[in-house]
């Protein structure tokens, strides 16, 4: 059997609302809670278990999803209209612009728990990087 990834913890201030915040961006499902998680599924099968866990004990990681076009479209809507600041890098150096990447698009932004999420729409090194990387 090939090595996949099956799921990854996701500690939170509130798992039920980081769950929800995430799956509304998505366009994704919040499963039904199983025991101290709330999951969310992506299309590859990879489950994200959201924990709630102390406030004090979270630290920040990051979370990359490979989007569509048009489930980045959608997704970048729902980022526009919840009024979330969102930036073209990791930094934070570029807020209100997105990445033009690889010949992509990508942006960044940040989960309830503080968390950095980022969506593009062509995987690094897939196609050709644009001097100037925001738009």
């Amino acid at each position: 059997m090939s090595v996949q990834l099956n799921h990854t913890i996701i500690h939170s201030r509130d798992n039920r609302e980081s769950a929800e915040f995430l799956a509304h961006l998505l366009g994704l499902e919040v499963g039904e809670e199983w025991g101290p998680f709330i999951p969310l599924e992506t299309s590859n099968g990879v489950t994200l278990d959201f924990a709630t866990t102390p406030a004090e004990s979270i630290v920040m990681q990051h979370y990359a999803f490979l989007i569509s076009e048009a489930e980045f479209d959608a997704a970048f809507a729902r980022i526009q209209q919840a009024g979330l600041t969102y930036y073209a890098d990791p930094h934070g150096k570029q807020p209100g612009e997105i990445n033009h990447n690889d010949g992509g698009r990508g942006v960044y932004f940040f989960d309830p728990a503080g968390h950095g999420m980022e969506l593009i729409t062509r995987p690094y090194g897939s196609g050709a990087a644009e001097k100037d990387s925001a738009t």
